[in-house]
């Protein structure tokens, strides 16, 4: 079993990735990083990626995934490669009415996924 993290290079990825390292350790699992990218055979890890991974000293596994494909789909997809008990996904702050609307990527994984799924807010401005 794993936690699994969507990220991406940005505050809410970060965010997410943070929590995702505390819930894996808690859980006493492995953490499995996902990573879209428009080439993901010639992929580097993203360099603040590494910072992350290097401050937490914990073992993560990465994966990457075309950026072609739906991001929902391939978060489910590789929740169920990976047999995610948690997927950790991360969110930016909303306008009150932006609160009502979740973005779709979110909305879908939330809905369709096995796993539970944590949505994480990062500190950062939109």
């Amino acid at each position: 079993m794993t936690v699994l993290v969507a990220y991406n290079d940005s505050p809410q990825g970060s965010a997410a990735f943070e929590a995702a390292v505390e819930e894996a350790q808690r859980r006493n699992v492995g953490l499995t990083t996902l990573v879209l990218t428009p080439q993901p055979d010639d992929a580097p890890v993203p360099s603040a990626l590494s910072a992350l991974i290097a401050k937490h000293g914990q073992e993560v596994e990465i994966a990457f995934r075309s950026s072609s494909i739906d991001v929902a789909d391939a978060i489910l997809d590789h929740s169920d490669r990976v047999q995610a008990e948690l997927i950790v996904l991360g969110s930016r702050k909303r306008t009150p009415v932006g609160k009502f609307l979740m973005g779709s990527t979110t909305q879908r994984v939330l809905l369709d996924s096995s796993a539970p799924v944590l949505v994480v807010k990062s500190d950062s401005a939109p």
